[in-house]
């Protein structure tokens, strides 16, 4: 592989890098995916690319004893970021929680 060829891929490998974002979602009683704001939203603190760093979230007092209608933790794009500059040393992820309120 010749040197501009290299340049040129990992130029596309960084930029597809910088985009990423990943998630992981849990609906206790299933269906689609919600897109509006949620009830709670943290950044939590691991390190060493993630691998050390354990962290709760006390849904009951989240929501307030209301039920939980999803559960989501994401490496956003500004968590991506944080990770990159320190070399993956500090590596944030944030917790988002959407709870169901009854309506009155």
């Amino acid at each position: 592989m010749d040197s501009k060829t290299w340049q040129r891929t990992l130029t596309v490998f960084c930029l597809l890098a910088l985009c990423a974002c990943t998630s992981v979602t849990i609906r206790p009683n299933g269906g689609e995916k919600l897109h509006t704001e949620p009830s709670y939203i943290d950044s939590k603190p691991f390190y060493l690319a993630g691998l050390i760093g354990e962290h709760t979230v006390d849904i009951n007092e989240v929501c307030d004893g209301a039920e939980i209608e999803q559960m989501q933790t994401v490496i956003s794009g500004n968590d991506y970021v944080l990770s990159l500059l320190t070399l993956f040393i500090y590596s944030p992820r944030t917790a988002k929680v959407w709870c169901r309120y009854e309506e009155a």
